[in-house]
């Protein structure tokens, strides 16, 4: 763990430091409303005990699912934060619900889709888990469609409840955590922790980001999930390229530890010498790291990859150094985040597309892709959803759901992404990426070659 800082602080620092905490929050909370990156938890069901494997089926012919939106419009107002508007959640869910009854159901059953708004200000292990009561024990949800939480004990939860999950947050869950939880958890729209980790590193030492260097610098979420990921795979995979990690932890518990602990690992990151620095654990912590480290003077190139929300950095370049970007390299799977509609065509061709109809059906429309990121991951949802379901003969459990999604995922393509990592065992959708860096000449992100698969 890195040390604090006991130093005295001088008048300018403390400024400093009140503006960062003001960015750093407005920026915390702003990202939830498209995923906020934060590791899924951890290895139990909060009670210690595990998710039981028999789960109720859909009652009758009516399936409820439940979908969670996150509701920012206040946090905007105050704080300025520039992101673009994801428009009405609500009215895309009752078009998505519309378009499943219309095309068969789910395997026969009528959708009832359920909106609920989260308040992400009021954010906290509490108030996700009462969230959870609600989904599972009030609205009696056969599944529940899951945007910006990121507490670890929200997950967990849902299983115990035998609650299916379709988790459309840029979380970093591990193949641990999906086989701990399943048959309840999937991901419709974004990769595997560890293997999105395997090909990081990997892109990185290809793009030679580690050149003449021996010591690497992590910010790493400090939760279970992470744990895991940073000291199986991450470290070990740094040191057979000759490269040492010093990793800076951070609590993730709320605003104010993880402010403190990026705060920390910047200052142990300059005293060492390192200017080499990539993140593991999610968008806030990259945001967050690069406004305390102008303060603190601490100049690096940093790694760049869709669990950071490059999208973020451009359109708040004032809440960061303006140099913050340069050198900015990585991996990208989740275009709405990634790179601007003049980078990648936007609508695209394939399922995209046939997203942006069935929203256009019922007169919703989309600026840019970026004002898609919650729509989109919300249409592959439902598209998995309606996947298991026909292929489901007889009573719909989470058990039937989940055999018939392994029997033909391999039939699945994500909308908000490249690939496919469904079937043969797959509980995360997104199966390639692409190298992406920032580009000096159009000041933005851009991706670069072909699609990659993950790797193993």
């Amino acid at each position: 763990m890195v040390e604090a800082d006991s130093g005295p602080k001088r008048p300018r620092d403390r400024a400093l430091r009140v503006r960062s905490v003001v960015v750093a929050a407005a920026a915390a909370l702003a990202l939830a409303s498209c995923g906020a990156v934060m590791p899924g938890g951890g290895g139990s069901t909060g009670d210690g005990s595990q998710p039981t494997s028999a789960s109720p089926a859909a009652a009758g012919k009516t399936v409820k699912v439940v979908f969670i939106g996150v509701d920012l419009d206040e946090v905007k107002k105050q704080t300025k934060l520039v992101t673009a508007s994801v428009g009405d959640p609500k009215k895309q869910v009752e078009a998505l619900e519309k378009w499943v009854n219309d095309n068969g159901g789910l395997g026969g059953r009528k959708l009832d889709a359920v909106f609920r708004m989260y308040d992400a200000q009021t954010d906290s292990p509490a108030s996700e888990e009462k969230l959870c009561n609600q989904v599972a024990q009030d609205d009696k949800a056969f599944a529940v469609v899951l945007t910006g939480q990121y507490q670890s004990n929200a997950r967990p939860c849902y299983a115990q409840r035998k609650t299916l999950m379709l988790d459309a947050s840029l979380v970093s869950n591990d193949e641990a955590l999906f086989e701990e939880l399943a048959p309840y958890l999937w991901s419709p729209s974004f990769p595997e922790y560890n293997a999105f980790t395997a090909s990081y590193i990997k892109a990185l030492s290809q793009e030679k980001f580690f050149e003449g260097r021996k010591k690497v610098a992590i910010v790493a979420a400090d939760t279970p999930v992470n744990r895991r990921t940073v000291g199986k795979k991450a470290v070990p995979q740094l040191k057979k390229l000759g490269i040492d990690a010093e990793v800076g932890w951070v609590d993730t518990t709320d605003i104010g530890t993880i402010y403190q602990g990026s705060e920390q690992a910047a200052i142990t990151f300059a005293s060492a010498g390192i200017d080499r620095v990539m993140f593991l654990g999610g968008s806030r912590l990259a945001s967050i790291f690069a406004t305390i480290a102008g303060s603190k003077q601490f100049k690096a190139t940093y790694a760049i990859s869709s669990f950071d929300n490059p999208s973020f950095f451009l359109n708040n370049p004032d809440t960061v150094p303006a140099d913050t970007m340069n050198g900015m390299v990585g991996i990208g799977f989740h275009p709405p985040q990634d790179v601007a509609d003049s980078e990648m065509p936007f609508p695209g061709e394939g399922v995209e597309k046939e997203c942006l109809d069935i929203y256009e059906a019922a007169g919703i429309t989309f600026e840019t892709r970026e004002a898609a990121r919650v729509a989109l991951p919300y249409c592959d949802s439902v598209r998995m959803l309606k996947l298991g379901a026909d292929g489901v003969d007889g009573p719909l459990t989470a058990e039937s759901w989940s055999k018939a999604v392994d029997a033909e995922g391999s039939n699945f393509q994500t909308a908000s992404g490249f690939g496919n990592a469904l079937g043969d065992g797959g509980h995360a959708a997104a199966g390639s990426y692409r190298v992406m860096r920032f580009a000096d000449d159009c000041r933005c992100f851009v991706y670069e070659g072909d699609d990659v698969p993950f790797s193993e």
